[in-house]
């Protein structure tokens, strides 16, 4: 696939609105115990913080909201936070697991 026929993923920054898209789902697994995000022929297994960041996507919150309630939650720095959240999200936007609120539903 070339350039112009890839479909172009968001770039985020702190004023992005990241939102799940329907055909991701982040759900409870029971039989593992443990919170999954369930896409097309994959099941991924974030991590407990991974967790509270993408229940956080709805698409309303900015990227800069979510870290300011991270960082009041955790007693944390904010820049920190902000540069994990970054590299989190677009990770999962790079593989069509994320989009920003201004994007159409696939």
């Amino acid at each position: 696939m070339d350039q112009s026929t890839r479909k172009s993923r968001p770039i985020y920054d702190a004023t992005s609105r990241p939102l799940i898209p329907r055909h991701v789902k982040l759900r409870f697994d029971m039989a593992r115990d443990r919170w999954v995000i369930l896409v097309p022929e994959r099941v991924l297994v974030p991590d407990d913080i991974a967790v509270e960041v993408l229940q956080l996507c709805d698409g309303q919150r900015r990227i800069q909201d979510v870290v300011d309630l991270l960082a009041a939650k955790y007693t944390a720095d904010p820049d920190l936070i902000l540069t994990d959240c970054l590299a989190l999200l677009q990770d999962l936007a790079n593989k069509g697991y994320l989009l920003a609120a201004s994007e159409p539903q696939p």
